[in-house]
């Protein structure tokens, strides 16, 4: 699929020409002929929107014939529930256009598709790159955050009852946390290249909104790191305790074993076919009856007192 939008009096508005300058064309999960159309009508590089589309590229920032590609991990909501992962978002800048290519739809975009951005100029690229940079560093903040409600909630269920479910249900969101990781730190090599390196021309006007990205990724990767260590210790934790829980029912169960025993073992001698006491004794079943009673009792006090029950 090929979007094309371009701004008019500070309002973004669709367009079906693709080669007008200063556009912004957006495509996703784009094919064959959508990308030769693209590639036509702006000179783009075929290899630049190639890579894009595979699934595990690598963030990075390249130039070559005045053409720039950055590519970042930008976060994807899979499952509604608790599965949250990264997808490469791909971004290419020419002297003439503004192209973002990904496998599919990701709401990072939407907000600027929506015209809920404001000062959006498809035509200042740095600038709208630096604005997409921190719409997904934002969008990676509200993420994590919603990881540490589910997160909270999913601990306040294992405490009532260790269900399989809640555990899997963490273990989702740890790895959601390892994704998110990974990709920040990547994000961050991409900026600070572009600090460093003068691949990327950047205006005056722009340099405080890139330190804002850089701050904005910072910290969303202090976050992710920090609510992995906790996931990794809550983990722990709770297997630990199912481990001391478990300990706890073979002991309780091995405890009623030794009291159902001391019953049997006593019926077991009067149950010989030889002569025994009470053999002739009217009253001889209820005595039984009755010593196996205490003895139950004397087992369940003497284990009580050393803490088996």
């Amino acid at each position: 699929m090929i979007a094309v939008y371009n701004t008019i009096n500070d309002i973004i508005v669709k367009t079906d020409n693709p080669k007008e300058k200063g556009t912004w064309i957006n495509m996703v999960h784009p094919s064959e002929e959508e990308i030769a159309l693209v590639t036509k009508a702006t000179g783009i590089e075929c290899d630049f929107i190639n890579d894009v589309l595979d699934d595990d590229e690598r963030p990075r920032i390249e130039s070559e014939m005045n053409q720039i590609l950055v590519i970042i991990n930008v976060p994807i909501i899979q499952n509604a529930t608790v599965i949250y992962e990264t997808i490469p978002l791909g971004i290419i800048l020419t002297e003439d256009h503004f192209v973002t290519v990904c496998l599919q739809e990701v709401d990072v975009l939407n907000d600027f598709i929506n015209g809920k951005v404001r000062a959006l100029k498809t035509h200042k690229k740095t600038r709208f790159l630096f604005q997409i940079l921190y719409k997904s560093a934002s969008f990676y903040l509200t993420l994590l955050r919603e990881i540490e409600r589910k997160t909270n909630e999913i601990e306040s269920a294992l405490i009532r009852s260790m269900k399989n479910k809640d555990l899997i249900k963490l273990l989702n969101l740890q790895k959601s946390l390892v994704y998110f990781t990974t990709s920040l730190k990547s994000n961050e090599q991409v900026m600070d290249k572009m600090l460093r390196t003068k691949v990327l021309e950047i205006y005056e006007e722009d340099q405080d909104l890139l330190e804002d990205v850089i701050i904005e990724n910072k910290q969303a990767l202090e976050m992710a790191e920090t609510y992995s260590n906790i996931s990794n210790s809550m983990m722990t934790s709770f297997s630990s305790i199912i481990s001391n829980n478990l300990n706890i029912v073979m002991k309780f169960l091995a405890s009623i074993t030794i009291i159902l025993a001391l019953p049997t073992m006593l019926a077991s001698f009067f149950g010989m076919n030889v002569k025994i006491p009470l053999q002739t004794s009217e009253d001889g079943f209820a005595i039984i009856v009755g010593m196996s009673i205490v003895l139950c009792f004397g087992g369940i006090i003497f284990l009580a007192k050393r803490k088996m029950f």
